[in-house]
């Protein structure tokens, strides 16, 4: 059984040693006796004892950390206080990521991770291998392998073919694409960035940061509504800020090939990713128009497998395309599953009607919360948001129009959102259930909502391929075809397989035909 790189020791005692340490400083702080000298004796102690016990349990999580690539399981070995041994079955192998951050890349290492069938969560990782071992392990865990000794033969001209003449560049971001990407996408994790930023210049005092100017010569109550909208915009400045570095890193160098039947892509300024997304276990393609992306005829491209998103790790959908052209967008999706023309059917106009009724009762809950909020604040008028009323006929079309889905030949297709338009394009024969809903306002206006559930992460976190509001009627007769085209598809893949089959293992296919030709 082979080791983690030796290396390894040193990048994860570096980063356990500054959790540790930081941990035992705390620590030392409240444990310490008291006066400025005993105080800094006994907190150096603790982070030094702290560091040193870092360094020790890499040490003995390095030697007792064993991996093997078999014929058909990857073993693996590893604890330090409790043994854990491992058998993954290579079949059950779902994707493997290799990531590089910025201390494991300055020594020439790498972690793989390893996810398996039927959930998102990390099976095995390997924190550090070399960089040329982590690619080997990626290439052979996804395809399969025979022996170690096979492997280890044949690794260097595979990595010579692969890097070259059977990889196919399908896509690499082009500087002015990251650029808009960077400055128009939102990261969660930003506005809590942003805000510990703002609270560092401010000296952990946000009023420091209103201009005296500003408020000056305000009433109390005015001048701290001005206070409160102005720390409001700069913490939203703050957090499109960093919201923007953090996209700039992440998809910097973005690029994806195609090498067999696979996918990998690379990603990462600061970390570097790359990883792999097998083409036999795509559930689903989602096509994605976000506003203000789609007003210049931008999109995105995103893969899902079943149980595992790529680069998921809490995210979502890893992007097969992060932003792209429309065009570029389309054509990738199309060398993945051979769509046909996109020509969706749009929901009845009764739909519409619904989605209006919606918009009118919200406008209603918004008016009827202004008045008792004007009654305990200087808010006198409380029905402005009545106003709202004049756009409900606009945000009702819009929602109406950007929703509609398709029945293919092989593939069903839903569209829905006007902010972010999804487009998903499920093949018949990944289709695990169709279900046919109806809520109470639906059943009023004869609407029904059809689904088409696969067995993709994206899923089960309840982002199915779903037509809504489709006539009642025509959604019974929407289901009764999906699972038809379901039962006809699966057929067919049988029928494939097993001539495959028969044709390679029967002697007779490779003889001539001899006189029987004449």
């Amino acid at each position: 059984m082979k080791k983690l790189h030796p290396l390894s020791v040193a990048a994860r005692s570096i980063s356990r040693s500054v959790n540790v340490g930081l941990l035992f400083f705390v620590a030392g702080v409240v444990a310490s006796p008291g006066g400025a000298g005993a105080t800094l004796v006994s907190v150096g102690g603790m982070v030094l004892l702290g560091i040193v016990a870092a360094v020790v349990y890499e040490l003995a999580y390095y030697e007792r950390f064993r991996y093997e690539l078999t014929s058909d399981t990857f073993d693996v070995a590893s604890g330090v206080l409790a043994r854990r041994d491992r058998e993954v079955p290579l079949g059950r192998i779902q994707n493997v990521d290799v990531r590089e951050p910025l201390l494991a890349r300055l020594l020439g290492l790498a972690a793989v991770h390893v996810e398996t069938a039927g959930g998102g969560q990390t099976e095995v990782s390997l924190q550090y291998v070399g960089k040329e071992e982590a690619r080997r392990l990626r290439r052979q865990l996804r395809r399969g392998a025979r022996t170690e000794d096979e492997t280890s033969a044949e690794s260097a001209s595979s990595d010579e073919r692969a890097s070259s003449d059977d990889e196919e560049l399908l896509f690499e971001i082009r500087p002015r694409e990251l650029a808009i990407l960077s400055a128009f996408t939102i990261d969660p994790g930003a506005s809590l960035l942003g805000g510990i930023a703002l609270s560092f210049l401010s000296g952990l005092d946000p009023t420091a940061l209103v201009p005296a100017d500003l408020v000056d010569g305000l009433p109390g109550a005015e001048a701290g509504l001005v206070a409160l909208a102005w720390l409001a915009v700069l913490f939203l400045v703050a957090a499109w800020i960093v919201s923007a570095v953090l996209t700039f890193a992440r998809y910097y160098g973005f690029r994806l090939t195609r090498v067999d039947d696979e996918l990998y892509y690379e990603r990462g300024l600061v970390q570097r990713y790359s990883g792999t997304i097998p083409l036999e276990k795509v559930q689903t393609l989602t096509i994605t128009e976000r506003v203000p992306f789609r007003w210049f005829g931008y999109g995105a491209l995103a893969v899902e497998t079943a149980g595992y998103a790529p680069g998921q790790d809490g995210r979502g959908t890893e992007s097969a395309i992060p932003l792209a052209g429309y065009d570029r967008v389309l054509a990738l999706a199309r060398s993945i599953e051979p769509l046909g023309e996109l020509a969706l059917e749009d929901p009845p106009t009764r739909a519409r009607e619904r989605y209006g009724v919606r918009y009118l009762l919200l406008v209603a809950v918004l008016v009827g919360a202004g008045y008792p909020l004007a009654i305990v604040t200087p808010l006198e008028r409380w029905y402005l948001p009545a106003a709202l009323v004049v756009l409900v006929p606009v945000a009702a079309h819009l929602k109406w129009r950007n929703r509609g889905h398709q029945l293919g030949d092989r593939y069903f297709l839903s569209r829905t959102g006007f902010w972010r338009r999804s487009t998903k394009v499920v093949p018949y024969y990944r289709v695990q259930a169709v279900l046919h809903t109806q809520s109470i306002f639906q059943r009023r206006r004869r609407l029904a909502s059809v689904t088409a559930d696969t067995a993709s992460s994206a899923t089960l976190l309840g982002r199915a391929a779903t037509a809504y509001d489709v006539d009642a009627d025509a959604g019974l007769e929407m289901q009764r075809k999906l699972e038809d085209r379901l039962q006809e598809r699966l057929r067919a893949r049988k029928r494939e397989r097993t001539v495959g089959e028969r044709f390679r293992h029967d002697p007779s296919n490779d003889e001539p035909a001899g006189d029987d030709s004449a």
